[in-house]
């Protein structure tokens, strides 16, 4: 947590700013968790002075016990009221906050910035400074992201014993969330995409499951990251339903397979965006292209860089090269040119001086179930 504090605080006095505000909402908003251990439920919002104890407060009033326990470093943790925005600018005014000396990290909605904005004036964002903070991880921080890919793995490991004809996608949903709930794991998503090979309907996992039954001739695609704490492993995987993967499928996931090791291959400290997207060319020379992101950074929130294609460009290809400590995933999604058939295989992984190495476990491959 010292090792946080100081990055903020270095941040902080680079932009000029003496007084941070961090939120959250609705599950959302990993700077509260990173910098005080409480997991945004309702509604976060602290103060963080370099030098001061932080000032929480949260929604609802039944939540602030729990948030006094998690963030125990904080001098005030307490129910936000009826508008946690006016708590936080109490706490400013006696700090003697000044105009134009205030900065936030999170998704504020309009009315708190705008109120912000009233009595401090001109309010500095440190949202894309804080993206980078999080893109290199501590060693305690790759601990616990070991943690939460090993309950991702488990996770995918169920989805697996599951898959029989009959099953519908809510069925698997639920198997994967036994995997690691027990043991204090909680769910990031799980996509979860159904459709026979023989007359494929779909190219991605579906970010909501339906009732859809599974039949054999199936291709399961998966996506899973369950959390420990904010800390979260992802793991991608295809399965074939009770026959050998139909030759389209074959093809697919032997380009998706090609790319990942083309891109694993490259992948160090000092290796470009466009290096890593000019190994995944292997998926248009396959006459095939992409349907999600190719690769993104994660730990902390989808972080940068965000890579596409060749034929699926993400926008301007950043230049900063990865850095070792820095987390992404990788994650080949192929699909046909007509988005119809697709696999995706993938995992979260972890930028060495010379390579990378992987966090989750799940074995690789196109299995049979």
């Amino acid at each position: 947590m010292k090792r946080r504090r100081d990055l903020v605080a270095a941040a902080m006095t680079e932009a000029g700013a003496d007084h941070l505000v961090f939120c959250g909402y609705n599950r959302a908003g990993s700077a509260v968790q990173w910098l005080t251990h409480w997991p945004v439920t309702n509604e976060a919002l602290g103060v963080f002075t370099p030098g001061l104890p932080d000032a929480l407060f949260v929604q609802y009033v039944n939540h602030a016990p729990l948030a006094r326990r998690f963030a125990e470093a904080a001098e005030t943790v307490e129910w936000g009221g009826d508008a946690s925005i006016r708590k936080v600018i109490e706490v400013l005014e006696k700090r003697g906050a000044k105009s134009g000396r205030v900065a936030v990290i999170g998704q504020m909605p309009f009315e708190q910035h705008g109120a912000l904005v009233e009595k401090f004036g001109r309010i500095i964002s440190l949202n894309r400074v804080y993206q980078r903070l999080r893109a290199v991880k501590s060693a305690e921080e790759l601990d616990w992201l070991r943690i939460g890919a090993a309950m991702s793995d488990a996770g995918m490991a169920a989805l697996r014993d599951a898959i029989k004809p009959g099953v519908t996608e809510r069925q698997l949903g639920d198997a994967i969330e036994r995997a690691y709930v027990p043991h204090g794991g909680t769910t990031n998503i799980h996509y979860i995409g159904t459709t026979s090979m023989h007359d494929s309907q779909i190219g991605v996992p579906r970010q909501h499951a339906s009732n859809r039954k599974v039949q054999r001739g199936d291709v399961v695609v998966s996506e899973i990251t369950a959390l420990f704490l904010d800390h979260g492993g992802q793991v991608l995987r295809s399965f074939a339903v009770g026959e050998e993967p139909t030759p389209l499928y074959r093809e697919l996931h032997a380009a998706a397979d090609a790319a990942l090791d083309a891109i694993f291959a490259v992948l160090k400290a000092g290796t470009t965006p466009a290096q890593v997207i000019a190994a995944s060319n292997v998926i248009e020379n396959a006459g095939f292209t992409i349907i999600d992101d190719l690769v993104h950074g994660y730990g902390g929130g989808y972080l940068r860089p965000i890579l596409g294609s060749k034929s699926r460009p993400a926008g301007p290809v950043p230049e900063e090269p990865f850095q070792a400590g820095q987390t992404i995933v990788v994650q080949p999604n192929v699909v046909t040119p007509d988005r119809k058939a697709g696999v995706q295989t993938g995992q979260l992984i972890v930028i060495t001086e010379t390579g990378v190495e992987s966090l989750q476990k799940f074995p690789r491959g196109f299995a049979k179930v």
